[in-house]
């Protein structure tokens, strides 16, 4: 058998086993042919034999392809086995090259499939004509056999005459017009189809069009084109883009653009963590009775993906904010960064006090320092609604699998949405101790759980990945001093202006230190979980002042309070003495005598301009010459012994 591939030679046993049409299926058949027809003996135009000898054992002849009949060298076309040369000519300029290649990516599938169609059947005429076919018998072969016209042949050769084969797709690609000139469309029926087309509610375009033709331009007297001349206008003229944000909305939009793809390779453990809320679907009843869903607050290590620290609680607060973090703080340390959103549990003065960039609740001046920035804690803030830039939120996914629907709380689970309600809905309520339980299991699991196909963990678990880098990672370890300074909230309150006591929910808190900074602006972070303990005082700068302990009211009776009160003022006042001793005043005698009056009074000069005093009327005050002479001392004296013997008579 003859191997596959373009040839243009081939012997007398190869033409008998390819059983061409119009030759013989034996060798010696094909033999009798040549010898009859001179084939040994053949020519071409320039005296080129078409026989030579074989190459190889055996010998014997080879005979050109041209001597076949044309329906033999048809079917070896057809069959790719007829060797057909290529075109080197390049009789098109780059620039034109480029021209009709940049045109033709620009063309559908359908548009290069056809042209693609018509470069096979070009190439099935070229390679008759190879054969020693004339154009005339080449053209009127390839248009029988594909079911082309044979005028149409002739067009397609007159687009390419002159081309290289290689650059025969662009002028072939068909370049169908449209049937005319665009249809006049009235603008205000445009901007009405467009108006009731382009809302968030994203009716149908047949309906929008249906309105705008009947209630719209039929009253109007307007004619408007058919519904899909109209859509294509629509699609032509109107950014893509545009519509979706119009019909579904600029979330929709935003999904155009890819999503961020984030690295943790530069991280490692406890480096960053961020912190979310979670809403179990699942009814608790806690310890007051009341049964409702419980709120998780996690925090996640963003390298390794662990859950380093949870609470639940019947709300999202700052309070089961603190205790997650005090938490993580005690089992791990102190993190370098915390990713979060602006939530009210982590936007509060508690947690995050002091930023300048919370975006949630008045921002003062003189406010303290929240949690994360009396720790040095770094906070990167996320967007609303971006799941995207908080890990944690993949997280959740496994909490509502292997917790919410535990076998142990079978019967209440509360669906994950309003039209997702099981059949057993609200049969029963988990009791809070027992489902504290669930949740340390299951976010035992969740860490510890293998087959982890992130970019940190490759196959292990979330706990291995974490501890491996735990272990050879710069972790900064919380001491006494900093649960003190970030676990306790922290409130400014205004001292007692003259004791320097502070208040908090009608408790009183008071040490000798803190006469000192009576009348003061201080702050004072305590526990708000107990306050019978001491609270710890801080001015505005953050220094630690003193520790008050809770000034206790005491019974009417009570003598041993009085006493405690009294002494407490005795050693106030021996301790304001000891301080008059170490400054050594000066009395105020030594004051005065060391106080000289050097100042000399200022000289006034006499006016430049004088103002005259004018008298007008009846009323008229005398001139100073007309004024009565002025009483002596010896006369007013004289006058007023008199007014008071006259008093003493009428006594």
């Amino acid at each position: 058998m003859i191997a596959s591939g373009g040839r243009q030679w081939f012997t007398a046993a190869e033409i008998a086993d390819l059983a061409l049409p119009g030759m013989p299926h034996t060798k010696r058949k094909v033999n009798e042919r040549a010898d009859r027809e001179n084939w040994a003996l053949a020519i071409d135009e320039a005296g080129v034999p078409r026989a030579r000898p074989r190459k190889g054992r055996g010998g014997g002849l080879e005979y050109h392809l041209s001597l076949l009949p044309d329906a033999a060298k048809g079917e070896l076309v057809r069959r790719g086995l007829a060797f057909v040369p290529a075109n080197d000519e390049d009789a098109v300029s780059i620039a034109r090259q480029a021209h009709g290649w940049s045109w033709y990516d620009m063309q559908s599938d359908a548009v290069k499939a056809e042209a693609t169609r018509r470069a096979s059947i070009l190439a099935m005429v070229e390679a008759f004509q190879v054969t020693g076919m004339t154009v005339t018998a080449a053209v009127t072969a390839t248009s029988q056999s594909e079911k082309v016209g044979s005028a149409t042949i002739y067009n397609w050769l007159r687009l390419v005459k002159g081309l290289p084969q290689g650059e025969r797709l662009p002028a072939l690609a068909p370049r169908r017009k449209g049937g005319g000139r665009e249809a006049e469309v009235d603008p205000g029926a445009w901007d009405q189809l467009k108006g009731d087309y382009l809302r968030p509610e994203a009716p149908t375009f047949s309906s929008c069009y249906w309105r705008t033709v009947h209630l719209y331009a039929a009253p109007r007297g307007i004619t408007l084109p058919s519904e899909k001349t109209m859509l294509r206008k629509l699609e032509r003229e109107v950014d893509p883009r545009f519509i979706i944000a119009k019909r579904k909305g600029m979330d929709a939009v935003k999904a155009m653009v890819p999503a961020q793809q984030r690295t943790v390779a530069h991280l490692h453990a406890m480096a960053m963590v961020n912190i979310d809320g979670h809403k179990f679907d699942v009814f608790v009843r806690f310890p007051d009775g009341k049964i409702d869903r419980p709120i998780l607050v996690g925090i996640q290590d963003i390298y390794s993906r662990m859950m380093l620290a949870w609470r639940v609680g019947d709300t999202e607060s700052a309070l089961l904010t603190r205790l997650a973090f005090a938490d993580l703080m005690k089992r791990h340390g102190i993190p370098k960064h915390c990713v979060m959103d602006n939530g009210r549990a982590f936007a509060s003065k508690w947690i995050s006090g002091g930023l300048k960039n919370r975006f949630r609740f008045k921002i003062r001046e003189e406010e303290p320092l929240g949690l994360l920035p009396s720790l040095g804690i770094g906070v990167t803030w996320t967007l609303p609604y971006s799941g995207q830039s908080k890990p944690i939120e993949r997280a959740w996914r496994d909490v509502a699998d292997m917790i919410a629907k535990d076998p142990r709380c079978a019967g209440a689970w509360s669906g994950n949405h309003v039209d997702n309600k099981p059949e057993n809905y609200r049969d029963t309520a988990v009791p809070l101790d027992h489902f504290l339980t669930i949740v340390e299991q299951g976010m035992l699991i969740h860490n510890e759980r293998t087959g982890r196909q992130t970019e940190t963990t490759r196959g292990g678990s979330f706990a291995e990945t974490f501890a491996e880098s735990y272990a050879c990672s710069p972790i900064g370890r919380a001491t006494e001093e900093h649960l003190r300074l970030g676990l306790l909230t922290g409130e400014q309150i205004k001292a007692d202006r003259k004791s320097g006591f502070v208040k908090i929910a009608d408790n009183r808190y008071w040490t000798p230190a803190l006469s000192m900074y009576a009348g003061q602006l201080l702050t004072v972070r305590f526990d708000p979980d107990d306050l019978s303990l001491p609270v710890h005082v801080y001015d505005n700068g953050g220094h630690f002042l003193c520790t008050a302990e809770r000034w206790e009211a005491s019974r009417f009776d009570d003598m041993a309070s009085a006493k405690r009160t009294a002494k407490l003022r005795g050693d106030m006042r021996k301790a304001v003495r000891k301080a008059g001793e170490i400054e050594r005043l000066l009395t105020a005698e030594q004051v005065a005598a060391q106080m000289r009056m050097e100042q000399q009074a200022t000289q006034v000069p006499e006016p430049a301009v004088i103002r005259p005093t004018r008298h007008r009327g009846s009323a008229a005050l005398k001139t100073v010459s007309e004024a009565a002479p002025a009483t002596s001392h010896d006369q007013f004296m004289g006058q007023l012994s008199t007014a008071i013997g006259r008093l003493k008579l009428v006594d």
